[in-house]
């Protein structure tokens, strides 16, 4: 279950023929030397069976048959292709050509990366660099951190990353996921969004596998920066999400709410895949004050053989007045996706205020 979002139908044809074409055609404009046949007869070999992130290092190896042999004359050229492309997905299988191309000549590629990067971001390509030589590229990307440009600043937040999507896995960050410390210090109240929604990103990665280092260091973190209180609130939405009450109260909410909940409810109480359900509760305050409160909803998702996989959803954090009434609603698309297949049966759902259930629901999947 999740909320509705337009997604295209077919990921990898972003990097589809005509993508390459586009490629083709930046290259022979950036350079004589750059051989437009031997480019498209190499990447478009075998294209079509190919994932997204395939398609990705297959047209960097085609990039290789193009380019000069000389990389430093080759590294011009690619600088030049990346104003001329169309989609980010585009530059970021440039960007992977000097990832699978340029580890020996780690300052010059480096360098590239970080020029590249506002066209579409290097943050992949960047990896293979970090699992190399991890302290030298962290220091070459804490320098990043002051870069006048927003994409830089965030390649060096996101590039990092313990657990970034869909990227190769760096043995050091896995086996201390804290090290990009001094970046995410340096970059706690960033005056972009962009950046900030990394850094947030980062940190949350890093609370899954060392909650109480990321509890402790942004309990010294000042959030009378409302960009700081920001990136705070974010990066605890997995201990948020678990009731975790040091992480609750980080973002000032106390654990348990002074709270009677009214209603709580899901219609219709049964549905088959592709139908809607709307879940509604109402709250009523029972404190002397105003309170913050955190509502979330966790849906054990029925499995086969009897079993459920229990997930956490936000509703809504809000502050209730005393004495006053909160109406919380939410419509939704019982849907499949790659991530998430829904099985037949009973689907129990939690009401979840300030870290404690308190109130449950239910609603059917029926088969077919």
């Amino acid at each position: 279950m999740t909320n509705d979002a337009a997604t295209p139908a077919l990921l990898k044809d972003l990097l589809g023929p005509p993508a390459l074409e586009t490629i083709a055609g930046a290259g022979a404009t950036a350079s004589p030397r750059f051989d437009r046949p031997a480019f498209l007869s190499a990447a478009s070999d075998g294209l079509d069976a190919l994932s997204i992130m395939e398609r990705v290092r297959h047209i960097a190896d085609a990039l290789h048959a193009a380019l000069p042999a000389d990389y430093p004359t080759a590294l011009d050229i690619v600088r030049a292709i990346a104003p001329r492309l169309t989609h980010s997905f585009q530059a970021i299988a440039v960007t992977e050509y000097i990832a699978r191309y340029g580890l020996d000549d780690f300052d010059a590629s480096m360098a590239t990366l970080a020029d590249l990067t506002r066209f579409g971001s290097a943050e992949f390509a960047i990896r293979p660099f970090l699992a190399v030589d991890t302290p030298r590229a962290l220091a070459v990307m804490a320098r990043w951190t002051a870069h006048e440009n927003e994409h830089v600043r965030r390649l060096a937040s996101e590039g990092a990353r313990p657990r970034l999507p869909w990227a190769t896995r760096v043995p050091a960050l896995k086996a201390d996921p804290t090290l990009a410390a001094p970046i995410l210090e340096a970059l706690k109240a960033d005056s972009s969004l962009y950046v900030r929604k990394s850094v947030a990103n980062h940190l949350n990665d890093i609370a899954k596998d060392r909650p109480d280092w990321l509890l402790g260091r942004l309990s010294g973190w000042q959030q009378d920066d409302p960009r700081t209180a920001w990136i705070v609130r974010h990066a605890l939405r997995t201990l948020i999400k678990k009731g975790d009450p040091a992480a609750l109260a980080l973002i000032g909410v106390g654990h348990g709410a002074a709270v009677t909940v009214r209603h709580f409810g899901i219609s219709p109480a049964t549905v088959r895949l592709g139908d809607r359900i709307a879940i509604a509760a109402e709250l009523v305050s029972d404190a002397a004050e105003a309170e913050r409160l955190v509502v979330d909803y966790r849906v054990h998702y029925a499995r086969a053989g009897g079993k459920s996989a229990p997930k956490v959803f936000k509703l809504k954090t809000f502050e209730l007045a005393a004495g006053k009434t909160g109406h919380l609603a939410i419509s939704q698309t019982i849907r499949d996706f790659s991530t998430r297949r829904h099985h037949p049966g009973r689907h129990e759902v939690e009401l979840i205020v300030n870290g404690q259930t308190m109130a449950t629901a239910a609603f059917e999947i029926l088969p077919g």
